[in-house]
């Protein structure tokens, strides 16, 4: 049971992949900086490295519900248990994502994978370590989205007033240019960010089945998630990607870089600094949302953003709701639960 439950660990990591694939390059698609197959290509490279660079996140995930190491020698009936409940967060987290790529929604994997993590301890009665959730998981995910956006308002205002005497058409193919870095630098903090959320989540399997003690993430498991995040953003986001290039705001290469280059710099000291799991799409959306509304606050389609952000909050209790009746779903059939 192990090995299926890391099968679809990294089931969920491919779809987080292809739900996420536009967090990195929606606006440089949008503003033609790259064509989409390039910017893909790229981003998929990108999020295999990005996943390489560190397993802090990964250690966040696995401290938010305390499964107990099954020892070898322990009966069978134990492992498969704590195995149903890692079972039955991923079936909420994948479930979520699908319905919400289905419709174009760009709502947050990392936090579908936490409310599934969430539902399943509850229902399983395995302790939840709600400190762990409001430090690491709770604070940063309102903090990033509010930092993203008034970063990228603040940074592009400064662009503007710098370039305020420039010719238009040059500024726009410079930042054309310069939106292949940004659009880098998001697709590697994508990597970093998100595939480390797998990792945590198959050291929790490893730990049910008494294959690990949690102390480290093995190397396999590091390469099996970049390998699986990088298949599925090569694999596209096309729904997704018209959302955020498109229908919140029509952007330009400046106001796509200033978005983006905010976005990556806040992923990046999420991950590295404090080790919390922020989601690339919240962040994303709202520093697009920010560097759009220099233009002017109307400009932003706050319908379509609102739309959004109801969908943001509803991530976590939705998640955890298909993850607590997946578990008990497993417990009527499976034996030991």
């Amino acid at each position: 049971m192990v090995i299926a439950v890391v099968v679809i660990a990294l089931v969920f990591d491919y779809t987080n992949g292809f739900h996420d694939a536009a967090n990195a390059i929606a606006t440089s698609v949008s503003t033609r900086a790259l064509t989409p197959r390039i910017a893909l290509a790229m981003a998929a490279i990108l999020n295999f490295v990005g996943a390489l660079l560190g397993v802090g996140v990964a250690q966040t995930i696995q401290g938010i519900i305390r499964i107990e190491e099954v020892s070898s020698s322990a009966v069978e009936l134990d492992r498969i248990h704590a195995l149903t409940i890692v079972l039955a967060a991923l079936v909420g987290a994948i479930t979520w994502n699908l319905i919400t790529w289905y419709f174009g929604i760009p709502s947050s994997s990392s936090h579908a994978l936490i409310g599934g993590i969430v539902g399943a301890g509850v229902a399983s009665a395995t302790t939840v370590e709600w400190d762990t959730l409001v430090d690491k998981v709770a604070i940063p995910m309102v903090a990033s989205p509010l930092i993203g956006f008034l970063g990228a308002f603040l940074f592009m205002t400064a662009i503007m007033w710098a370039f305020r005497k420039a010719n238009p058409h040059r500024i726009n193919r410079g930042f054309r240019y310069a939106q292949t870095v940004s659009a880098a630098g998001m697709s590697l903090g994508h990597g970093l960010q998100d595939a480390q959320k797998t990792m945590g989540v198959i050291v929790l399997a490893l730990v049910a089945g008494g294959y690990s003690d949690g102390d480290d993430v093995p190397l396999w498991v590091i390469v099996a998630a970049a390998l699986a995040i990088a298949a599925g953003t090569y694999s596209g986001g096309w729904r997704i990607m018209r959302t955020l290039g498109r229908k919140i705001i029509d952007l330009d290469p400046p106001r796509g870089f200033a978005a983006e280059g905010v976005a990556a710099t806040v992923l990046y000291v999420m991950a590295m600094g404090l080790h919390a799991p922020v989601s690339t799409t919240h962040t994303i959306t709202s520093a697009i949302m920010g560097s759009g509304a220099t233009k002017r606050f109307s400009a932003v389609r706050w319908g379509v953003a609102r739309g959004i952000v109801v969908a943001w909050v509803l991530t976590i209790p939705a998640a955890a709701l298909v993850a607590i009746a997946t578990y008990f779903g497993l417990a009527a059939v499976i034996p030991g639960n």
